[in-house]
């Protein structure tokens, strides 16, 4: 089945204290966005790319496209002010071709062609489907310092992207969402709000999202392992 990718790379990266959008940002060699432009291209359903990017940062965003050899026709586009509108906005320019469109956060940069292959099949056949990862950790409720309840983790998932749907889907789910003032930090929960329940595909903890300057150390990291010069 066709597929139109949307890359989320609109934030500021505030959080990184840093003076340049995170999907800018350098890891080992790379910027951000340019690790998942590369995976994309090794994506045989997909056929586009879609990129939301902070005002005024197109010419850069497709100065890494020419620079990651990106072979699929792409789009550099404005995103909005939250992630939600971003995707609503990169939504409207995908063809209406596509069956399936995958969102991707390029904040992680670490995401597989194996993960968007897995996903989108899981898609065709559901509806709707996310890489996610099961918790390891014991959860505590917290109120003000003190711990109110310990919170079991059996059947708990931590959410990542790629998440993929069928396009009616995700164009719906917008719609409603926008309808009805709903703001929400993934995909998958907008879809839920139409009774179309995702299939949850195994990620991995590589597939880190880079929020933070511990996580951006740790990116270096997994970018030298998994990239050696």
């Amino acid at each position: 089945m066709k597929a139109s990718a949307i890359i989320v790379a609109a934030g500021s990266g505030t959080r990184l204290g840093l003076k340049i959008p995170k999907a800018f940002v350098r890891v080992g060699a790379e910027t951000i966005l340019a690790f998942t432009l590369r995976t994309l291209g090794a994506v045989g359903a997909i056929e586009e790319a879609v990129i939301a990017v902070p005002a005024g940062m197109e010419q850069a965003a497709r100065a890494e496209v020419g620079s990651a050899a990106v072979e699929i026709p792409v789009k550099v586009i404005a995103g909005g002010i939250e992630r939600q509108d971003s995707v609503r906005i990169a939504l409207a320019f995908t063809s209406a071709e596509a069956e399936l469109v995958v969102v991707h956060d390029a904040a992680r940069p670490f995401a597989t062609a194996a993960m968007f292959e897995t996903c989108l099949g899981s898609a065709a056949r559901a509806g709707a489907a996310i890489v996610a990862m099961p918790l390891s950790d014991t959860l505590k409720r917290v109120e003000g310092r003190t711990i109110a309840a310990t919170v079991g983790r059996a059947g708990l998932w931590q959410a990542q992207t790629p998440q993929c749907f069928r396009r009616e889907v995700l164009i719906e789910a917008h719609r409603q969402a926008l309808r009805d003032h709903i703001t929400a930090t993934d995909d998958a929960y907008l879809a839920e709000r139409l009774g179309v329940m995702a299939e949850v595909v195994e990620g991995s903890p590589l597939n880190l999202k880079i929020t933070t300057p511990d996580d951006l150390r740790i990116a270096g990291a997994i970018a030298a392992s998994l990239f050696p010069r």
